[in-house]
């Protein structure tokens, strides 16, 4: 997520007829609303309006690294697994996964199942797409070195060339993956987007027009992408050709960006909305609705720092920072949807060790100071940097809730740090994302949802030269530590490992700022049955989705 999953979706129900041209729409998760028009059997129309808060950065599975992206791949597109109803890795497009006796080779049958241009799908698409993403340095290219594919990590480190990584079509039916090490977690990783498989032959004729468009894209999974106006919709439609399609009972999807929240409120007041997600300002006011929940979420939010800044890259200045944002105020104040105060970065309920133990009751509160401590901090990095005062921008995305967040905390440290003068600087969602890449920010309000489930998903990102190390953060003591955890297969051992690591990066380093642990507030009618919404991953699936 930011990895995959920087912005969580929140999904409420639009109604088809709705001219949703002149609202001026944008908003913060996948929203939606019923088709209410009925169908000649007397049954609901299968049409279903949605809101996301960003258009869509990329359709390209190798470049993919967000929210958006990932949850309308997982609806487009499907690899060797993907979840089910249940957040389990069920076999997808491989009917069979035959291990060796030693676990280092997985040999995949690939089932009967078709493009949406009618070719069929066959393994060679997956070696293809999987090794374009090491050859083109894919955002998540990581992610094989995660799921320990032979190879991986000496093809990033420049060793080895693309075509060696250890995955082979031995025919078209047949798809052989050898590991460096046996590797339980497989299974979920290959639900990930950046295992999807590609078709070679589209993908090289079209060259850097692919995925640019929707008509410059193929389907294999419950849904294609049938119009994309960039910036401001795209549409779904049930795929035919999908080996499962008996099973989709959406005809239709429709997204429009939505960054107004208070334009979906007003739609679900009027009836034409069905599930609607709620801002800090309006939560109160329907806390004894009979509709009306909050859900803690696996996603965080924290604050990356540039730490080639002179300033920041001080240690005490950072740790003031931490120390002087009241991250309960944060929660209850500027989110108030059901998000927590996070003093780590791995977030709670979520990860258990071997003995049942919760990771964020074993690791405690790393970053947790009082106001004075911030001060103290403060002076002494002021000290050290011989500074006086300092001014620094904050990278935000342009939704509502981030200019929320955003103005709360620059309240708190230009109170609480005597000198301190912070910028708020909004820009659309992708071109956020582009700033981080290139760390050319000062601060950056951040968000990330779990790839996969394990803490490990929230603690190699900022192995050096991770895509998603969007600091410039290095420690040769993180990264050995990270490939040994990598590597051990003693379960109280590694998660022992998980832990220091946790520790090693905001203990000792301070190298982001947590921030809180990700709630949504939502009002919902009840005839939106089965939208699956998973912890890790894409944020949901559509496949089951259907309207009574």
């Amino acid at each position: 997520m930011n990895r995959k999953k920087v912005i969580p979706f929140i999904i409420f129900f639009v109604v088809a007829a709705l001219a949703l041209s002149g609202c001026g729409f944008s908003a913060n998760k996948e929203t939606g609303s019923k088709e209410t028009e009925k169908g000649n059997k007397g049954s609901a129309k299968q049409v279903l309006n949605v809101t996301a808060s960003a258009e869509i950065p990329t359709m390209d599975s190798t470049k993919a690294h967000d929210a958006v992206a990932f949850t309308v791949l997982n609806n487009t597109n499907e690899g060797l697994y993907r979840q089910d109803q249940n957040n389990q890795p069920i076999l997808a497009m491989a009917e069979k996964d035959d291990v060796s006796s030693d676990g280092l080779v997985h040999t995949f049958t690939i089932r009967d199942a078709k493009w949406s241009n009618g070719d069929p799908v066959t393994a060679h698409d997956f070696e293809f797409a999987w090794k374009r993403v090491l050859k083109e340095a894919g955002p998540y290219n990581y992610m094989f070195v995660t799921a320990g594919v032979k190879n991986a990590q000496a093809i990033i480190d420049g060793k080895k060339s693309a075509d060696e990584l250890g995955v082979k079509a031995m025919d078209d039916k047949t798809l052989q993956v050898t590991l460096e090490n046996p590797n339980p977690l497989l299974e979920t990783l290959l639900t990930f987007g950046t295992f999807l498989p590609q078709n070679q032959k589209f993908v090289e004729k079209l060259g850097d027009k692919y995925a640019l468009e929707a008509d410059n894209l193929l389907s294999n999974g419950p849904f294609k992408l049938a119009e994309w106006k960039h910036e401001s919709s795209w549409k779904y439609v049930k795929n035919p050709t999908y080996w499962d399609a008996k099973t989709v009972k959406l005809d239709e999807i429709n997204v429009y960006v939505v960054k107004d929240d208070a334009t979906g409120l007003n739609l679900y007041e009027s009836k034409k909305v069905d599930r609607v997600g709620l801002t800090a300002a309006t939560v109160d006011n329907y806390r004894d609705d009979k509709e009306f929940k909050t859900n803690t979420l696996a996603g965080i939010g924290f604050l990356r720092f540039n730490l080639n800044n002179p300033i920041l890259k001080n240690k005490n200045i950072r740790k003031a920072i931490n120390f002087a944002i009241d991250k309960k105020g944060l929660t209850d104040i500027a989110l108030n949807n059901g998000a927590v105060p996070l003093y780590g970065i791995v977030p709670k309920n979520y990860y258990f060790s071997p003995d049942k133990k919760d990771f964020r009751e074993l690791n405690g509160d790393l970053l947790k100071g009082t106001k004075e401590e911030a001060k103290k901090y403060w002076q002494e990095g002021l000290k050290e940097a011989g500074a006086k005062s300092v001014k620094l921008s904050i990278n935000i995305s342009d939704a509502e809730s981030s200019k929320q967040m955003a103005e709360f905390i620059q309240s708190q440290l230009e109170t609480n740090l005597p000198g301190f003068k912070l910028e708020i600087k909004a820009v659309p969602f992708e071109q956020r994302l582009e700033i981080e890449k290139s760390i050319k920010y000062d601060i950056s309000l951040s968000t990330w949802g779990p790839d996969y489930s394990d803490p490990m998903t929230y603690l190699d990102m900022w192995v050096t030269g991770s895509s998603s190390n969007r600091e410039d953060y290095s420690n040769p003591k993180y990264d050995a530590l990270v490939e040994k955890a990598r590597l051990e297969t003693d379960k109280a051992k590694r998660y022992e490992m998980l832990l220091q690591l946790e520790k090693m990066l905001l203990e000792d380093d301070v190298a982001i700022a947590p921030l809180y642990q990700s709630g949504e507030a939502i009002l919902q009618h009840n005839n939106i049955k089965d939208l699956v919404e998973h912890p890790s991953g894409a944020d949901f699936s559509y496949k089951w989705t259907y309207i009574e």
